[in-house]
């Protein structure tokens, strides 16, 4: 499973154990500068230390269930998707889909075609799978994502609590039909 994936520029391939420390730090990297300017520092602090802690995010690589797909602009790392299957919400669970549960580019990766390239070859994971849907869950006041993911064909199908610190907030999930 480690198929390279060529892009333009962009090198997609699947990420291993191997990468467990690289990925959990992005994705400390790219969450917290993309939402630590809107929520309290305390906030942060306790989402990154007991939700998202290095620990925990390279248990993930490697887990039943979970797809990750590392995205290269030369030789930097510029970001990755965490495919997860088997846990769809409720209004999904007699339909075969499969979650974006993250999906992130570094700060400076972001407008070179990274996000599109996961989005991509996640949508041709999910078909490749026989999937009929591929959904994800985003915060509401996300308003960049959301634009992206309704470029992409995703429309919103409910919403959720997400706890980032003591803050519960509200995601919308969306999904695409295949």
């Amino acid at each position: 499973m480690y198929n390279r994936i060529c892009m333009s520029e962009i090198l997609i391939r699947y990420g291993t154990r191997e990468d467990a420390m690289e990925i959990a730090t992005l994705s400390r990297e790219t969450f917290y500068s993309a939402f630590s300017k809107d929520n309290s520092a305390e906030d942060m602090e306790k989402f990154m230390t007991e939700q998202f802690s290095t620990a925990r995010l390279m248990a993930q690589v490697g887990a039943p269930g979970n797809i990750f797909l590392l995205a290269y602009v030369g030789e930097q790392l510029a970001g990755y998707v965490r495919l997860l299957d088997g846990f769809p919400p409720s209004e999904l669970k007699d339909f075969p889909t499969i979650e974006i549960a993250r999906i992130y580019a570094r700060q400076d990766a972001i407008g070179k075609g990274v996000g599109r390239a996961l989005m991509q070859r996640s949508i041709e994971i999910a078909t490749s799978m026989n999937k009929r849907s591929i959904w994800l869950g985003v915060w509401e006041k996300n308003d960049r994502a959301i634009a992206f993911y309704s470029k992409w064909g995703f429309e919103k199908f409910g919403e959720h609590d997400f706890l980032l610190g003591n803050d519960v907030q509200r995601d919308w999930m969306m999904r695409k039909l295949l």
